[in-house]
């Protein structure tokens, strides 16, 4: 069944609900009021910027914009490039695109003017979409990319190179368009983090979305009732996927824009969210302002968040051991996936599991895991491999590039690039990616590993460990720390700390100095690398 389905369902059942909520809480509410109800308003209040829509209007917004689209010569099979920071226009128009039969191509926001020029060109992109954050990014290239794709602008005051979005949505019908879609259909190009170049278009079908709609229900366990807060970018496959639980069961979300503490636990009281998706940085700055006593628990009310769980990067141990002293009535998971496997949950640790913290789990549902040498043969357990997955939620291929498809699929197994292990329980660890092992005198060094030491050193919020080039053993490690606010730690203090590592794991240099990460979370190592292996450390360690 096509996951448009899905959304037709919603309005038929829940057209009067709200869906989806949107706030901004750095912006104040600029609508006209009157003077009414100014008089009933508190005395100097302070307003957030929130919007709403309710199951009904999500499937008639999304009918306007896939009509348009087909007024406008748009076909099953063409592509269409969303380039918007969060809001409640994104996922109208996303479900929109895929009820025309064309493809949904997601754009990090973070990319720069030639990078969205690659990505459209790569993925063959006949329509983008794109906000007023973009503007001058979209301007720059505008003269180029508009010779053979249309230009739709979201937002006040459209540019000119650009046809404004709302106008042209305004008088298309509200009727669904008859278009047969299957689930072998082409649905979405998503595209990988680019973080060894630029990135690879990854093509997904109508199957792969609504495996992750089961897969994310079956592991958490969604109900109508419950609230979800979503924080991550849209653009990103996990934080929709992880939406897609409650867009199964038809129950409320909430888009923030900000992940400040404060401002996440004032979205879980007011909107009474139960469930939150966070990534590691969020979550550690929650506990870190609660312990500085920035944030009081006791303003909130928070009884009602039933979970909490992280993905899109290794989880330290300790990170969830202090998570649950705060929050001990908290159900916690841990979710393993990449965009190549439509996202979080083909491997996941499971609410019942939190005795294995640490561990990303074992298969999701759905799925199948092995753990592989370089030869493709199973690994037996406790030894470290190559993590491969296989199931309805593996992409077709990497769009237009049939030597890096073939590279990473092999018999229906997705080759993830990451090195992991199984203990004896059948719980899988993840140990480090691939091309981040540190090979130091002939000995596999695990980054991971003793990042996840640092970290359980209070003064230390956050670590990368990277091999930087070394002429008598060809890599050594490197640390490069980043401290808590309002602390000062030393060389010589961390040193000392990681006497309890092992000799071979022990980091040869520390650097102090902000962990760069992604949108998603993702530690950005190769630019770390570029930073510091390519300079004396001596001028590193002095700057």
């Amino acid at each position: 069944m096509p996951i448009t389905d899905i959304l037709e369902r919603n309005c038929k059942l829940y057209g009067n609900d709200i869906c989806l909520v949107e706030i901004n809480p750095e912006i104040k509410e600029t609508r006209r009021v009157t003077w009414k109800e100014y008089e009933l308003m508190e005395p100097n209040p302070v307003t957030h910027y929130r919007r709403e829509i309710t199951w009904s209007v999500f499937n008639e917004k999304a009918n306007r914009f896939a009509n348009m689209l087909i007024q406008r010569g748009i076909k099953k099979g063409d592509k269409v490039a969303i380039l918007l920071m969060n809001c409640l226009e994104w996922l109208p128009i996303y479900f929109g695109v895929l009820k025309t039969g064309a493809l949904a191509v997601p754009l990090n926001f973070r990319y720069a003017p030639d990078e969205i020029e690659y990505c459209l060109n790569l993925a063959e992109v006949d329509v983008l979409v794109f906000g007023p954050e973009f503007i001058g990014r979209v301007e720059e290239i505008a003269e180029s990319i508009s010779k053979n794709r249309l230009l739709f602008y979201v937002g006040d005051n459209c540019p000119s190179f650009a046809e404004d979005y709302i106008s042209l949505t305004a008088n298309c019908s509200s009727q669904t368009p008859m278009i047969a879609l299957t689930d072998a259909d082409d649905a979405a190009i998503y595209f990988s983090s680019g973080t060894t170049g630029f990135p690879k278009a990854i093509l997904h079908n109508h199957e792969s979305l609504m495996h992750s709609c089961k897969v994310e229900q079956n592991h958490h366990g969604q109900t109508k009732q419950d609230v979800f807060l979503c924080i991550p970018p849209l653009y990103h496959t996990g934080a929709k996927m992880h939406w897609f639980g409650s867009f199964l069961e038809g129950s409320k979300a909430v888009l923030l824009k900000g992940t400040k503490p404060e401002f996440i636990l004032d979205a879980v009281s007011k909107e009474k969210c139960t469930i939150v998706w966070l990534l590691v940085p969020w979550a550690q700055d929650i506990l870190d302002a609660i312990d500085r006593g920035d944030v009081r628990l006791e303003d909130y009310e928070l009884s009602q968040w039933r979970l909490m769980h992280i993905g899109a990067q290794p989880v330290p141990q300790s990170l969830i051991q202090r998570w649950k002293k705060v929050f001990p009535h908290h159900q916690y998971d841990t979710n393993y996936g990449l965009s190549e496997s439509i996202g979080p949950g083909c491997v996941h640790l499971g609410v019942e599991n939190i005795h294995k913290v640490g561990a990303i789990g074992k298969a999701g549902y759905g799925w199948q895991v092995k753990i592989v040498d370089e030869n493709g043969t199973q690994v037996t357990r406790g030894e470290v491999g190559e993590l491969a997955v296989k199931g309805p939620g593996v992409m077709t291929c990497y769009y237009n590039d049939e030597q890096a498809t073939n590279e990473v699929l092999r018999g229906g197994w997705l080759f993830t690039g990451d090195m992991a292990q199984e203990d004896e329980d059948g719980f899988i660890f993840l140990v480090d990616r691939k091309k981040d092992v540190v090979i130091s005198g002939g000995e596999n060094i695990y980054p991971v590993q003793i990042e996840d030491f640092l970290r359980t050193n209070n003064k230390v919020k956050d670590v990368a460990v990277i091999g930087i080039p070394d002429k008598r053993l060809g890599e050594i490690t490197a640390a490069i720390i980043e401290v808590k606010e309002g602390m000062n730690c030393t060389e010589e203090e961390i040193n000392g700390y990681c006497m309890k590592l092992p000799k071979y794991k022990r980091p040869r240099q520390v650097i102090f100095a902000d962990i760069p990460r992604n949108p998603t979370g993702k530690i950005e190592k190769p630019k770390l690398r570029k930073m510091y292996g390519g300079e004396s450390l001596v001028a590193v360690q002095n700057k």
